[in-house]
């Protein structure tokens, strides 16, 4: 972009200094004509003009060449590190792929573990808590005895009776 501005503007300058020259009225002791003068500033301004344009021609074919060769390097590039990035985002999705596999045996594992932990815990707790309720019983029944009074019906521990309705 650069080399094509520099182009035009050498050109802008050859032509307008061409121009200026040519429109030069020329003093009175000059012995050519006007007409010679235009004619040679036409000349001038012509072949300057070419040169120019051979100049501009030839840096706009460089900056062609030199823009082709990055855009084909760049693109180069951009597909290497496409494909390397595709190569590890697969191997990152294997990794994570056995590791989730992994990690969700061993959870299962661990979670039937605490399961059957949880199981033999509460199947202790109800024995014991079991324990505790009839020697409950068993010692509040006593102490209703020794206080001299009977249990009526069966001998169902007062714990398990059900309360009488109280009218409210």
């Amino acid at each position: 972009m650069k080399i094509k501005l520099a182009a035009i503007l050498v050109t802008a300058l050859l032509s307008a200094g061409a121009m200026v020259y040519g429109q030069d009225t020329g003093s009175p002791d000059k012995s050519t004509g006007t007409g010679t003068e235009v004619k040679k500033a036409a000349k001038t301004t012509a072949k300057d003009t070419k040169d120019a344009a051979k100049t501009a021609g030839h840096a706009t074919k460089t900056a062609a060449k030199t823009t082709a060769k990055d855009t084909k390097a760049g693109a180069k590039d951009t597909a290497q590190g496409a494909k390397s990035t595709t190569r590890d985002t697969e191997s990152a999705a294997k990794t994570t792929g056995k590791d989730s596999k992994s990690l969700a045996k061993d959870t299962a594992k661990d979670t039937k573990t605490v399961a059957k932990d949880t199981k033999e815990v509460a199947k202790t707790a109800a024995k014991d808590t079991k324990d505790v309720a009839k020697k409950t019983g068993s010692a509040i029944k006593q102490s209703v005895k020794d206080v001299g009074h009977k249990i009526r019906g069966t001998d169902d521990k007062p714990a398990e009776t059900k309360p009488a309705d109280t009218p409210k």
